[in-house]
């Protein structure tokens, strides 16, 4: 079906699946002619999407980031960083130095 009708049945305008697709939260197929079909798959990612942006407070350009951040490593580590230093993500502890520590602590004389 075409976009027109599409946005009919998920209850929204032409406009915002065209910017839906923009950021992204489509699944990228087009016919020959450079139009887009939307068939079953496409509406249930469509109304996934919606459910997503319903369920957890957010905006559409909110949800392709947070796909982006999830897709591109770089961008992953930009955000982990920022996380870090703003305080809301506590930087992991590797395995040797929870092991170093642990080591630390078998080799502290008992009542200290």
């Amino acid at each position: 079906m075409r976009i027109t009708e599409a946005a009919k049945r998920l209850g929204m305008s032409p406009r915002m699946l065209r910017y839906r697709e923009a950021l992204g939260l489509l699944p990228p197929v087009r016919e020959r002619g450079a139009h887009r079909r939307f068939g079953p798959e496409e509406l249930a990612a469509v109304a996934q999407g919606v459910e997503l942006e319903k369920r957890f407070d957010v905006s559409p350009a909110e949800l392709a980031f947070a796909l982006r951040v999830l897709s591109e490593p770089a961008v992953a580590a930009a955000v982990r960083d920022l996380g870090v230093r703003i305080g809301r993500i506590q930087v992991p502890r590797r395995a040797l130095d929870f092991e170093k520590e642990k080591a630390l602590r078998l080799l502290r004389p008992p009542g200290r």
